[in-house]
């Protein structure tokens, strides 16, 4: 069953970026004077109507609210009156036809800059760069990373830094550095004040063509750092018939010195590899007391592993940090993320088409409803930043060279630049048709795809 609140955060998104997309195409096509008839947001019965007295257009509101359209005066889509043939779409010229196209996708990355820069104005709270423990074999660990290091500055050349203000920060520019296949040089301290030490990341050597699951754990980079503190003990677990309580520090656990929460649970979840659960040894600290548990997990299997499990919740949560920036720095920093979401966003679609990443990467109307859901309920900093995100793909996507899409319009424009005439009323139809069996496919492999990840959970 979907939450309600999922449901009304995906609709308010819908709702959101439909009508900046439609309004961009409204408001040049107003500028460049054509007559607009409708204004539609949504498709389907109309639920709510109202016309313009000044301009005559009719605004609705539609039942099917995935989507949108703006319907201009046009001599191909019927007749037009003599007097207003001046107004008609297909009698502008092409600058102007081709610019009311482009506003669509131009509007919706204006709505990701103004999103990115209000987050980046507000602020937002997030854990700082001090890492967990590395995963065992990845590069992290290889490069000289530790649990509890703290990451100051990152930079692609080992000269020209720049500062890394949260664990967010430091892995975009770990992602970014593995897309271009280039090293990541960061300067890392065991604690604030400390003198750091410079490490390299050579992540070029990775050869990843995309950032994914697979990908991450490959660096092996690890979550942001937690104290090996119990925060929470399910009454009747393993940990609880042990003794284990809310506060307890966990210092050793057999013969290994804790490191950090990660750890906690790597160890847990090793003592039943063999499908036998191995009693462990816990030393813990308590109200300043040292003293030693024995705890014998339970033993679980998942994803094809036995793993142990002692029902508690290791680790506190993560400090944090408010990421905030002027006026000046926080619009630069926007428009930045805008161009470098746009690029991954091309990017990666570009690589499925060639078979270098995968078509799982399609995501539906589900998991975008179960990622709003979740970003409302963070607060309303964290669903701007989502709504960003999926402005960005929104006018990425709208300008792909797809039939039924505004890059594809555009196709048909530069055509009739280069030739001096239109496309064909043959050869529309039949594009027409094909990009509709590409928009069906690419729909139903996104839906299957939620779907699989629904049952999987």
């Amino acid at each position: 069953m979907i939450p309600a609140s999922n449901i009304l955060a995906f609709l308010l998104m819908l709702a959101v970026l439909v009508v900046a997309h439609e309004y961009g195409h409204y408001r040049v096509a107003v500028a460049c004077g054509v007559k607009v008839l409708r204004f539609s947001v949504g498709f389907g019965r109309v639920l709510w109507r109202r016309t313009s007295a000044r301009t005559g257009t009719e605004f609705v509101i539609c039942a099917l609210p995935l989507g949108g359209y703006v319907r201009m005066l046009d001599e191909r889509e019927g007749p037009v009156p003599a007097e207003d043939l001046q107004r008609a779409f297909n009698r502008k010229p092409l600058w102007q036809r081709s610019a009311i196209v482009a506003a669509g996708p131009a509007a919706n990355f204006l709505l990701a800059i103004l999103f990115y820069a209000t987050v980046h104005w507000i602020g937002i709270a997030e854990p700082v760069a001090q890492l967990g423990r590395p995963a065992a074999g990845g590069l992290a660990e290889r490069s000289g990373l530790h649990a509890g290091d703290w990451v100051q500055a990152a930079s692609r050349d080992g000269s020209n830094w720049q500062d890394v203000r949260s664990m967010g920060e430091l892995r975009w520019e770990v992602m970014q550095a593995v897309l271009d296949g280039e090293s990541l040089y960061l300067m890392v301290s065991a604690e604030p004040g400390r003198a750091p030490r410079r490490v390299v990341l050579e992540l070029g050597n990775l050869g990843a063509k995309e950032w994914d699951a697979a990908t991450m754990r490959r660096v092996g980079l690890g979550g942001a750092f937690s104290e090996p503190v119990v925060g929470a003990v399910r009454s009747g677990g393993p940990a609880a018939r042990a003794g284990v309580r809310v506060g307890d520090r966990i210092l050793r656990i057999d013969d290994q010195t804790v490191t950090d929460a990660a750890h906690v649970r790597d160890l847990i979840q090793a003592s039943a590899a063999d499908g036998v659960a191995r009693p462990m040894a816990w030393w813990i600290e308590r109200q300043g007391q040292s003293m030693e548990l024995r705890v014998t997990a339970d033993v679980v299997r998942q994803d094809g592993k036995n793993l142990g499990r002692v029902e508690i919740q290791p680790g506190q949560a993560p400090r944090l940090t408010t990421v905030q920036y002027g006026a000046i720095e926080g619009l630069q920093r926007a428009v930045r993320t805008t161009w470098d979401t746009s690029a991954l966003t091309l990017s990666t679609l570009g690589k499925m088409l060639i078979g270098q990443a995968s078509l799982k990467n399609l995501s539906g109307p589900f998991t975008m409803a179960e990622m709003a859901g979740e970003s409302i309920r963070r607060g309303w900093v964290d669903y701007l930043r989502y709504l960003a995100i999926i402005s960005v793909s929104l006018a990425v996507f709208n300008l792909l060279p797809l039939p039924m899409l505004d890059g594809g319009h555009l196709l048909y424009y530069v055509f009739e630049g280069s030739t001096g005439r239109p496309v064909s009323e043959l050869w529309l139809e039949r594009l027409q048709r094909g990009g509709l069996v590409i928009m069906l496919v690419m729909m139903a492999l996104a839906i299957s795809n939620d779907l699989a990840r629904l049952w999987a959970q």
